[in-house]
């Protein structure tokens, strides 16, 4: 391990990228030009990058110069590394000139074509993008995201929250089952059923339910299994009514749950470094929310 350490230590991003321009461009000469340095240091550049990892990468003749095989495949590296690099310059030279909203199930429901379409109408500088992440923060934390719409509190003082909205929580049953045909259900219907939750993410839990009634449940973690299940009659589910706008699903539908509380759908970010379009997005949000 700690050979592998040093060898690591050894590698520059100046190597890989003197190793990437000798096989695109195909000659030292032509990667010396290409870099603006003299072919004596490519030809040392590359001399040292081989040296560090212990292999041959190039096989020159007087006519050739070709990738080893294990050239092909540190190349292959080197530009995914190259570009990685490249993705983290961007995201930390962009000055807030795109905005990734980080959701776990269903994004904003109803209101999410509308939110696409208004955004860029109103600041055509900063690139909006929806990104799916199924984690307890929707892809916050994990650094995916730079807001995040989500549907629990998080309990965690990094962040800060505002409440953009509520939504009625609806029961997703199979097509066929015999609460399907009704125009909505209570919660005492359903206590003797199994439920399939998202206990990461969900904002269902037994709590719901008095001590004494409350009902089986089993652990999911992706939207699309839930509709899964829950269209096989096996077990039945209860959710945001968003994800009923996100989701439908042939052999599912979707009934409101009468005396059940809504679902507050808060708006998360840093609370040291929120991203400057933090607010418009509250804003913008809740005036959609409110709409009805």
């Amino acid at each position: 391990m700690d050979a592998e350490v040093d060898v690591t230590r050894d590698v520059e991003l100046r190597q890989l990228r003197c190793l990437v321009a000798i096989v695109d461009e195909g000659s030292f000469t032509d990667a010396a030009n290409a870099l603006g340095v003299s072919q004596a240091a490519v030809s040392r550049t590359l001399a040292s990058l081989e040296r560090a990892l212990g292999v041959r990468l190039l096989r020159r003749t007087s006519r050739q110069l070709a990738p080893t095989a294990t050239g092909l495949r540190v190349l292959a590296q080197a530009r995914r590394v190259l570009g990685e690099v490249a993705d983290l310059v961007r995201t930390a030279t962009s000055g807030h000139t795109s905005l990734r909203i980080g959701y776990a199930w269903s994004a904003l429901g109803r209101y999410t074509s509308a939110f696409q379409r208004r955004w860029p109408q109103s600041h055509p500088d900063t690139d909006l993008h929806l990104v799916r992440v199924n984690s307890a923060s929707a892809g916050l934390a994990e650094g995916a995201c730079d807001l995040a719409v989500l549907r629990r509190p998080l309990g965690d003082r990094r962040f800060d929250s505002a409440i953009i909205g509520l939504e009625r929580r609806l029961c997703a049953l199979a097509a066929d089952d015999p609460l399907a045909g009704r125009r909505s259900v209570r919660l005492a219907d359903l206590s003797g059923r199994t439920f399939l939750i998202d206990r990461r993410t969900g904002t269902t839990t037994t709590d719901l339910w008095p001590p004494d009634s409350r009902p089986a449940t089993e652990e999911t973690h992706d939207v699309d299994d839930w509709l899964t299940v829950i269209s096989s009659g096996r077990c039945v589910g209860m959710t945001a009514e968003s994800t009923a706008h996100q989701y439908p699903r042939p052999g599912v539908v979707y009934r409101p749950v009468r005396d059940a509380e809504p679902v507050a759908v808060r708006l998360t970010w840093w609370r040291d470094d929120p991203h400057p379009s933090t607010q418009p997005v509250i804003e913008l949000l809740t005036a959609l929310y409110r709409k009805d």
